[in-house]
């Protein structure tokens, strides 16, 4: 393990700030994987993913069992971090990123990776490993049924006392809501809903908007109708209807996507979108399905995954995160404490071509009610 430089600024930066028992630790590159060092900072600093984690490791060593897979990697590598005798340096996440290569081929080549997609891998993964792990201990029950891993899938669980309960994992109770896709048909006013979990929200984005904004497209009425038209059961026809995706239960981690990339019809290829999207360092979700007032899910931002770069197939990736209450920059090896206001250098341009092409990709929210 080799000492940054940056480690001994970052101590005196913070002196006797520093925060106890924390450790700040930049992770080696091993050619372009600042895809997956960026998330893992962020991961590291979702206080509630790492607890479980470190828990993990605690018990997977006091019962000898020690599977190679994702879940033992990265509960092994967030506990080397938090072990460590040194307040800060670098670790290189080699047994990890190797893990991740030999589980999936699309992280195999040096070729630059996308962050959001990594993300959705190893959280689907983890969920895999768990629930594989929850199956072991308890017998299966015929017809069990489990929640849909994907990010954005349908949760299949009948809410009714003849089936079993779907298993829960903490990645789940950390990182999973449920959205509820109202459709209403316009001839009968009849409202089907159905639910849809998910692990994280893609956002499409425009320019000079903020998250608030995207979050009340993402929310807004569709109406179906043409080549559209919606099966109304109670019509027994095609009709035309409107359609609206709400929140139905804010999730207690919420991670945001910004859909910077965007392929071009005409280039035959995808463009990142540098547009300035502002996003707060608290945020109320005001499209959740209660509308009463005053029930709208709070948050606070805890960590930015930002790309670096002009287009999709080259660039950077690096993290900003906080921390007991200072914010700080990871890229790969380095690490820096850094003023609350250059956050928002990390919104995006006004311009199309600017010389500041550093962007807010992924945002990771924690909710206030749900902290303590």
């Amino acid at each position: 393990m080799v000492m940054g430089s940056s480690g001994s600024k970052l101590e005196k930066a913070l002196g006797d700030q520093f925060p106890e028992g924390e450790r700040y630790f930049g992770l080696e590159n091993f050619g372009n994987t600042c895809y997956c060092n960026s998330v893992l900072q962020a991961l590291y600093f979702c206080v509630p993913f790492r607890d479980q984690l470190l828990e993990h490791a605690s018990r997977s060593k006091g019962s000898g069992e020690t599977d190679d897979n994702l879940l033992t990697c990265l509960s092994e590598l967030f506990t080397q971090i938090n072990s460590q005798k040194k307040k800060t340096g670098v670790i290189a996440p080699k047994r990890f990123v190797q893990r991740v290569k030999k589980q999936n081929e699309l992280f195999r080549s040096y070729m630059h990776q996308d962050a959001h997609e990594f993300l959705n891998f190893l959280l689907n993964e983890l969920v895999d490993i768990l629930e594989k792990e929850a199956k072991a201990s308890s017998k299966p029950t015929s017809g069990q049924v489990h929640p849909d891993k994907l990010a954005n899938g349908t949760a299949n669980g009948i809410a009714n006392g003849n089936h079993p309960h779907p298993v829960v994992t903490w990645v789940h109770k950390i990182f999973q809501g449920t959205l509820t896709n109202e459709t209403r048909c316009l001839r009968c006013e009849t409202i089907t809903a159905r639910d849809e979990t998910f692990l994280d929200l893609s956002l499409d984005i425009e320019q000079n908007s903020s998250i608030t904004s995207c979050l009340r497209n993402f929310s807004s009425t569709e109406t179906l109708n043409a080549e559209d038209k919606f099966f109304c059961d109670k019509c027994c026809s095609l009709q035309e209807a409107q359609k609206r995706m709400k929140i139905k239960s804010p999730p207690r981690i919420l991670a945001l996507h910004l859909k910077r990339f965007k392929y071009i019809e005409q280039l035959g290829r995808y463009k990142k979108l540098s547009y300035r999207v502002v996003f707060p360092l608290e945020l109320k979700l005001c499209n959740t399905t209660d509308d009463a007032p005053g029930s709208e899910a709070e948050y606070s931002l805890f960590a930015v995954v930002v790309h670096v770069g002009s287009g999709p197939n080259h660039g950077h990736y690096v993290s900003l995160v906080k921390s007991h209450n200072h914010w700080l920059f990871f890229d790969d090896e380095n690490v820096e404490i850094i003023d609350e206001s250059v956050v928002q250098t990390f919104f995006g341009s006004t311009q199309e071509y600017s010389n500041n092409t550093d962007h807010g990709y992924i945002l990771f929210y924690e909710s206030l009610e749900q902290k303590h």
